[in-house]
C-alpha cells in the first residue's frame, strides 16, 4: 500500500472537531491536535490530551478516527495479526527492541502534555499487540521508521482513502490555508 503522507501536528480547529464527532458517531474526548489527515484532507488520527476534562488518566495519545480506516484494521485484528505479531515479538529479539523503541516514544511524546501515574501506553506495547488501531494511529502520526508493527499494518491495508471522504464536511479552513498553492487568493 502507498501510505498517506505525514502531515505533522495541528491545532484542532471547530471543522477537525466536527468532522471527528462525525467519525466517531460522538464528541471526541479530550482531542488536541489533528496528528494525521488522509489523502481526502479530513483527520484520520487526533492527538489527545494525557487526561480527560474531568483528570481521569487517558493514556491513548494518538486515536484513529477514520470509520474506513478503522474497519479495514479490525479485518487484520480479525485475521489473526496480533496473535501473529506477538508470538513473533517473543521470538525476534531485534523486533522487542524496536517495539520497546516505539513504546519509549510513546511515552516520551505523551509525558510532555502530562505525566500519567503508570508506564502503560497504547496497543500493548512493549511486551504484546493488543491494539493494532493504535499502533497504526501511532505510525501514522509520527511517520515510518518508529513503530515496526504500526508500519508493517499500515502495509497491510488497502487505501481506506480511495472511495473518498468517509464522512461529509470540509478539512478546516487552516488546513485549507496551507494547502493553496503559494500566492493563490482565497475565494
Amino acid at each position: 500500500m502507498t501510505r498517506p503522507p505525514q502531515r505533522g501536528l495541528e491545532p484542532a480547529q471547530d471543522a477537525d472537531r466536527a468532522i471527528v464527532a462525525a467519525q466517531l458517531g460522538r464528541s471526541p474526548r479530550a482531542m488536541r491536535a489533528v496528528a494525521h489527515r488522509c489523502q481526502c484532507g479530513l483527520p484520520d488520527v487526533v492527538q489527545t490530551q494525557s487526561r480527560l476534562a474531568d483528570g481521569t488518566p487517558f493514556p491513548t495519545l494518538y486515536y484513529l478516527t477514520c470509520p474506513r480506516a478503522a474497519a479495514a484494521v479490525s479485518r487484520l485484528e480479525a485475521e489473526g495479526v496480533m496473535r501473529e505479531m506477538t508470538e513473533r515479538l517473543a521470538a525476534d529479539n531485534d523486533l522487542r527492541t524496536a517495539y520497546l523503541a516505539a513504546h519509549l516514544d510513546y511515552l516520551r511524546e505523551r509525558d510532555i502534555l502530562g505525566k500519567l501515574p503508570s508506564d502503560a501506553s497504547a496497543g500493548g506495547m512493549p511486551e504484546r499487540v493488543k491494539c493494532l488501531h493504535a499502533l497504526v494511529a501511532h505510525s501514522l502520526a509520527v511517520g515510518p521508521g518508529v513503530n515496526p508493527l504500526g508500519d508493517e499494518a499500515l502495509d497491510m491495508l488497502r487505501p481506506w482513502w480511495a472511495a473518498g471522504p468517509c464522512v461529509a464536511g470540509e478539512p478546516s479552513t487552516a488546513r485549507q490555508a496551507r494547502a493553496r498553492p503559494t500566492g493563490s487568493v482565497p475565494t
